[in-house]
């Protein structure tokens, strides 16, 4: 006879999104296998600042693990983020000092990991996005030719909270259509592995199903996403426990 099935909502602001993915990330398994026999690369960006700290064990200032990142057009002067911080390269588990993540990935290969953030969400057409606007590409741009050609994992951590409506590879076309007329970053859909909540969940509950049910709130919840997971009692009781492990996390910037 099959087991009942069990389900239960949680809200997660967009901080305790951050550390529930990364928390899942150093458990997914080709980190893992990275982390004891191989290379893990974690480019600057605001969730991989979290996984930074997961990797490492211990808090680093995370506002100066950044580099291009969303504020409000007013009312940020104090929320100064810098990229100052070295990059976090790990290999067999063991920081390499004085190299940057791009420069690791001529010495990637197969069971290596290249975590990058994103901007831009599609979950249901498994689509990630990157806002660009350095000339020649940025991170990504100086990174996934040879991580691609070296067929290392190319991670992409990223919140629900990012989630956008369309295909975004017709959003890139429409904006490189305007030539010399755009204006902002320029979007780049970009293929790996999207990682988010849902998968920070499965990877806690070990089984069950996870799903965005709603998103957004009031009093610290605006960006807050709401996920419904479903599965036995003790898939619901793992995912609840992930969450309260996260509960009350501040604010990136408090």
């Amino acid at each position: 006879m099959p087991a009942p099935r069990h389900q239960k909502s949680f809200v997660l602001t967009v901080a305790e999104s951050k550390r529930l993915i990364a928390r899942a990330v150093k458990k997914h398994h080709r980190v893992i296998r990275a982390l004891n026999d191989g290379i893990v690369a974690v480019a600057k960006g605001t969730t991989n600042a979290y996984i930074v700290e997961e990797l490492l064990g211990e808090g680093i200032n995370k506002a100066h693990y950044c580099t291009g990142v969303t504020k409000p057009l007013r009312g940020a002067e104090g929320a100064k983020t810098l990229n100052k911080l070295p990059d976090v390269v790990l290999r067999e588990g063991h920081p390499i000092e004085g190299c940057s993540a791009t420069d690791v990935v001529t010495e990637m290969g197969p069971g290596d990991v290249f975590i990058k953030g994103a901007n831009a969400l599609n979950y249901e057409y498994e689509q990630a996005g990157i806002l660009v606007g350095h000339p020649t590409g940025g991170t990504i741009g100086a990174a996934i030719g040879t991580v691609i050609a070296r067929r290392a994992t190319l991670l992409l951590p990223v919140g629900l909270e990012k989630s956008i409506p369309g295909d975004l590879h017709q959003l890139y076309r429409d904006m490189t259509a305007v030539g010399p007329h755009g204006e902002g970053p320029a979007l780049w859909p970009v293929d790996g592995e999207i990682f988010t909540e849902i998968e920070a969940l499965r990877i806690e509950m070990s089984g069950g199903r996870a799903a965005l049910i709603g998103a957004g709130g009031i009093a610290g919840a605006e960006g807050s996403v709401r996920i419904s997971v479903w599965g036995t009692q003790e898939h619901v009781s793992r995912a609840e426990g992930a969450v309260e492990s996260v509960r009350g996390e501040p604010p990136f910037f408090s």
